[in-house]
């Protein structure tokens, strides 16, 4: 599903919001196996399991995992203080791995907040975690706002 196309004049958090209670997903959660949970204004929460479908060939679970995940919580972040006529992109993402993770991690949370948001750049931050609490990646991230057309 597209949020965007369908908003219907609806602000980016309500397009958010409408997706959760539409129980569609895009493409990227279906693959990567991982829900919404929350949106909020300034703040996104994301969860999955990883497993045998997001590992590497070093047997781990790849490092794209978490930062997509880490990646969408920044951006929906973002999303949430969107007006209905505005979209984002990620300009820049830098993550940190603090542990890795396998299929025995278990579920993980992102969690991303917006830090600044200006009429034309957003900075947000995400923490993704286990759930003892314990710090797996974090990031930063830099995203243009602009006018749809």
């Amino acid at each position: 599903m597209n949020v965007v196309e369908s908003s219907n004049g609806l602000d980016g958090l309500a397009q958010l919001q409408s997706l959760i209670a539409s129980g569609s997903k895009p493409p990227i959660m279906e693959t990567l196996q991982f829900e919404p949970v929350v949106f909020e204004r300034g703040r996104a929460v994301f969860r999955g399991t990883p497993g045998k479908h997001a590992y590497n060939p070093i047997g781990s679970v790849h490092g794209g995992y978490a930062a997509t995940l880490l990646d969408s919580a920044c951006g929906c972040a973002v999303h949430t203080q969107l007006t209905a006529t505005q979209a984002y992109t990620t300009l820049e993402l830098k993550v940190a791995y603090h542990r890795g993770m396998s299929t025995e991690t278990g579920p993980v949370t992102a969690e991303g907040r917006v830090v600044s948001m200006g009429r034309r750049v957003a900075f947000a931050e995400a923490k993704l975690s286990d759930a003892q609490g314990r710090l797996l990646a974090s990031a930063t991230s830099t995203l243009l706002v602009f006018e749809r057309s």
